[in-house]
């Protein structure tokens, strides 16, 4: 495949429609879909999450990374890594598996993002959070983030699958450097930390906590 064929190839990943099979192609999908959201809040409410945090309340939005209802309200400064992983998993899939339907691969990445909530909700990946990140706090998502977070994803995957793949690119640097500036994390900084923790990112990252964010 020469130069220019492999440009135009790109060019067209992110404009990707199945409107022409109409509304009966995508009618089951949103049924799986829907199935995969309500499995998920079964099984973390048998894990023992929380509906909506450990004080009970409903709220929209907690931008304050150290806060105590971090990861317990709708959205948060991480909502924006999940965006990511939604323009990610359409990129990936769209590479490795282009032929297969888009709404397959929506479907594929949705159940990877759903197992990534129940496994980020485990005592496994809690514990690693807490003592090789700056998230030392962190007690696991309520039920109501970590379903906010699956549909982030959503978003993400609708997003990158509409768009130009440079208008795709922009918005994942966009989110990338605008949550390290403003909250000192963002996906690849916590990648990085909870694979192989560097202990200058943490100091780095933990010189931006308000004054008494830590007993």
């Amino acid at each position: 495949m020469d130069s220019r064929r492999v440009f135009r190839c790109v060019s067209r990943m992110g404009s990707e429609t199945e409107s022409a099979r109409g509304w009966k192609n995508w009618r089951w999908v949103a049924l799986a879909v829907a199935a995969i959201f309500a499995v998920t809040v079964s099984l973390e409410l048998l894990m023992g999450r929380s509906l909506l945090g450990p004080d009970g309340k409903f709220g929209w939005w907690e931008g304050n990374i150290w806060s105590a209802e971090n990861s317990q309200r709708f959205a948060d400064p991480y909502s924006f890594s999940h965006l990511t992983h939604g323009i990610l998993f359409f990129v990936f899939l769209w590479w490795v598996a282009r032929r297969v339907p888009l709404r397959y691969r929506f479907l594929l990445a949705v159940l990877v993002e759903a197992a990534w909530e129940l496994l980020e909700n485990s005592p496994l990946i809690i514990n690693r959070y807490r003592h090789v990140t700056i998230a030392l706090g962190y007690t696991g998502d309520s039920v109501l983030n970590s379903q906010s977070d699956i549909l982030m994803m959503c978003l993400g995957f609708w997003f990158a699958s509409r768009m130009p793949v440079r208008v795709s690119i922009a918005a994942i640097l966009i989110m990338e450097i605008g949550c390290a500036l403003v909250v000192r994390d963002n996906l690849t900084l916590n990648v990085i930390m909870l694979i192989h923790p560097i202990a200058a990112i943490k100091a780095w990252q933990m010189a931006g906590a308000p004054p008494g964010a830590f007993p």
